[in-house]
């Protein structure tokens, strides 16, 4: 990560105690989504790590508002993984497993054409990479090429890009 944004992420990223749980800290990003400066900043970074990408898939709910902006900064679509049912039928779904229980994403399975297309994850978190290998395995399924994971925030003691190999993951900051 370039020099000037780490101290802007720092700045703008509020550091919760005991949440959701006794003796984890939540790392707040919504600070940093509503500074314009940060928010263009971050958007600028993510875009620079996934340029090459043709569509970009945007993960419920902080990856969404990265990831639209991502894309619109590439020129490129952007692609809603969402939590389960919250698409209408047909999809593709995937159960996975949380830090702190299992969840489930989906895409659409008809509309959008996924197959060949380069695609790249973005989401504003790293922990566990759960939510982050559901997706590229949704992804997958649908014929897609996954090219790369782009995160503002990596928490690399829960080895989340270890969980993601091979594809390449890019962090503008890890902690």
């Amino acid at each position: 990560m370039s020099e000037h944004l780490a101290p802007l992420v720092d700045a703008l990223t509020r550091q919760v105690p005991d949440f959701p749980e006794p003796g984890v800290l939540f790392r707040d990003l919504t600070p940093l989504l509503a500074d314009a400066r940060g928010f263009e900043a971050v958007t600028e970074a993510l875009a620079e790590m996934v340029e090459g990408a043709d569509l970009i898939a945007g993960i419920d709910a902080r990856g969404f508002l990265l990831g639209g902006a991502v894309a619109y900064r590439l020129g490129v679509g952007m692609l809603a993984v969402r939590k389960g049912g919250k698409l209408p039928p047909p999809v593709r779904s995937m159960n996975y497993s949380l830090e702190y229980g299992t969840a489930s994403l989906e895409i659409p399975a008809d509309g959008i054409p996924l197959a060949g297309r380069r695609v790249a994850i973005i989401d504003d978190v790293l922990a566990t990479g759960g939510t982050v290998t559901a997706t590229r395995d949704l992804l997958l399924m649908a014929q897609a090429e996954v090219m790369a994971a782009a995160v503002v925030l990596e928490l690399t003691a829960l080895s989340g890009r270890e969980r993601l190999s091979p594809l390449p993951v890019c962090a503008l900051q890890q902690v």
